[in-house]
C-alpha cells in the first residue's frame, strides 16, 4: 500500500478554484463576443497594464525588436527552432497520403490538409516562454498552415525582444501585444481588426486554459493544457539533490504546479524533503515554487515498481522523469502521461526549451486520450472515394441499397438504387432494396 509522506491540496479545493475561473472566463468571452475591439482593449489595459493604438506589431517593430536580441542569445534561439524543425520534419515525413482499391473499380484514399489558420497563444506575463514559439508557431509552419497568429502578453510593460524574435524565426504572419483571455478570445472569436482563426493551440495559465475550453466546438483546440505539472519515479539510483532540483524547477512555473515523487526508497523520498527546504531557501524563485510546492506537492512511497507504474499511469503527470534501474520498463509500460524523460541524464527542461519535442502537453489527466502538441494537430485527414466501372457502381449500390432499407433510410436507399438502375441494368422498384442475385452476378 502506497504511503503518503506529503500530501496536496484536496481535490475538492482545486475544485472550488476551477469554478471561480471557469465563471470569469465566461463573463470575459462573452464581452469579447459582443463588444469586440473595446472589450479587448480593455481587458489589456485592466489585466496587463498595456495600451497601444494596435495591439498588432508591424515589420519595422518586429525588425527593432530583432535588432535589440544579442547575436550570442540569437543563436541559442535558432539551435532550439533547428531542433524543434528537424523533429516536426522526421513526423511529417511519416504521415503520408493513401490510396487503395480493395475491389476492382473502387478506389479510396485519404490526404491531409493543414488547418488553414491558426492562434498561436505563446505565454510572456510572467516568464518570457521564447520556447512556446518553436513549440506553435515553428510547428504550425512545418505542417504548411497558411496563416499563422501569434499573440504575446507583454512582459514587463513592452512586447519582449526574444519572445517576437522567436515567433518571426518560427514564421508567424501576425504578431499581436495580447495576454490572457483577450488573446485567446479575440484570435478565436475575431474582433474589428483581427480575422478570426480556425483553431488555438499553446500553453497558458487556468484562465488561457478555461477559455480554450470553453471556445472548443467553435474552433478547434490542440489539448487542454493546464498549469504544469511534474512527476518523478525514482530509485536508490539516484540522489536526493537530482530529485529535488528536477521537483522545484516544474515548481516554479506557477502557485498551482503540481510536483510528485514516487520511490521505492524510504530514505530517498525523506532525504529528498530535506533537499528541498534546502534549496527552497537559494532558490530565486522561492516565492512561486515554494507555494506551489506546500500546496501541490506530494511524495509518495511505494511497495515495488509494479505499484509506482500503477500510480503513474493513474496520476498521468504532463511531464514524467523516470531515473530508475529499469527505465526502459517504464518506457514500455507507461500508457498515460504528456511526455517522458528517461535516465538521469535527460530533464524537464531539455524539453521545455530545446531538446526538440514538443513542451505543449496534456495536463490534468488528459494524457489517459490523448498526445501533446504535434506536428499532425494541424493536420487534417480527409477521406475521398470514387467508383470508376459500371460493375463496380452497381455492386456497391446493391449491397449500400439493401442495408439503407435495412435501417429504414428509404431517400439513402434510392442513392444507391438509381446507380444500380443506371449502371447495373437492374430495375429496381423504387423505395425498395435491390435485389440481391442479380446485384451478385
Amino acid at each position: 500500500m502506497a504511503e503518503h509522506l506529503k500530501t496536496a491540496r484536496s481535490q475538492q479545493d482545486r475544485a472550488e478554484d476551477d469554478a471561480k475561473v471557469r465563471a470569469t472566463v465566461e463573463g470575459l468571452l462573452a464581452d469579447i463576443e459582443a463588444r469586440g475591439d473595446a472589450a479587448v482593449r480593455e481587458m489589456a489595459e485592466k489585466f496587463d497594464g498595456f495600451s497601444r493604438e494596435s495591439y498588432r506589431l508591424s515589420e519595422e517593430e518586429i525588425a527593432d525588436l530583432i535588432a535589440e536580441v544579442s547575436d550570442r542569445e540569437m543563436d541559442d534561439i535558432r539551435f532550439a527552432h533547428d531542433q524543434v524543425v528537424a523533429f516536426a520534419e522526421a513526423q511529417r515525413a511519416s504521415i503520408t497520403d493513401i490510396e487503395v482499391e480493395p475491389m476492382p473499380g473502387v478506389i479510396l484514399g485519404h490526404r491531409t490538409i493543414p488547418v488553414q489558420s491558426v492562434g498561436c497563444y505563446v505565454p510572456a506575463g510572467k516568464f518570457p516562454m521564447v520556447a512556446s514559439a518553436h513549440m506553435s508557431i515553428a510547428t504550425a509552419t512545418v505542417a504548411g498552415v497558411p496563416r499563422i497568429v501569434g499573440c504575446v502578453p507583454p512582459f514587463q510593460g513592452k512586447p519582449n525582444a526574444a519572445v517576437v524574435a522567436a515567433m518571426q524565426m518560427g514564421g508567424a504572419h501576425e504578431i499581436y501585444v495580447l495576454g490572457g483571455v483577450q488573446a485567446v478570445g479575440a484570435m478565436a472569436l475575431g474582433t474589428e481588426t483581427i480575422a478570426p482563426v480556425d483553431m488555438l493551440v499553446g500553453p497558458g495559465n487556468a484562465f488561457v486554459a478555461e477559455a480554450k475550453r470553453q471556445l472548443f466546438g467553435r474552433v478547434g483546440i490542440d489539448l487542454f493544457a493546464g498549469p504544469t505539472e511534474t512527476m518523478v519515479i525514482a530509485d536508490d539510483t539516484v540522489d536526493a539533490e537530482m530529485c529535488a532540483t528536477d521537483l522545484l524547477g516544474q515548481a516554479e512555473h506557477g502557485y498551482n504546479s503540481p510536483a510528485v515523487m514516487l520511490t521505492v526508497s524510504r530514505k530517498l523520498a525523506e532525504a529528498t524533503l530535506a533537499e528541498i527546504d534546502r534549496i527552497l531557501e537559494i532558490l530565486p524563485t522561492r516565492d512561486t515554487a515554494e507555494v506551489s510546492w506546500r500546496d501541490y506537492g506530494e511524495v509518495i512511497l511505494c511497495g515495488d515498481h509494479d505499484e509506482m507504474l500503477r500510480l503513474a499511469n493513474e496520476i498521468a503527470s504532463e511531464h514524467v522523469q523516470v531515473m530508475t534501474d529499469r527505465d526502459d520498463w517504464y518506457l514500455e509500460n507507461m500508457h498515460s502521461y504528456g511526455a517522458l524523460f528517461l535516465g538521469p541524464r535527460t530533464n524537464v527542461a531539455n524539453g521545455d526549451k530545446v531538446i526538440g519535442t514538443n513542451h505543449t502537453l496534456p495536463t490534468k489527466k488528459a494524457g489517459r486520450y490523448t498526445g501533446g502538441l504535434w506536428v499532425g494537430k494541424f493536420l487534417k485527414t480527409h477521406s475521398y472515394q470514387k467508383i470508376t466501372t459500371d460493375e463496380a457502381a452497381a455492386l456497391v449500390g446493391a449491397y449500400g441499397s439493401r442495408l439503407c432499407i435495412l435501417e429504414g433510410f428509404v431517400g439513402h436507399a434510392e442513392q444507391c438504387n438509381v446507380r444500380v438502375r443506371r449502371y447495373g441494368g437492374v430495375n429496381v422498384p423504387y423505395g425498395e432494396g435491390a435485389p440481391y442475385r442479380e446485384a451478385a452476378e
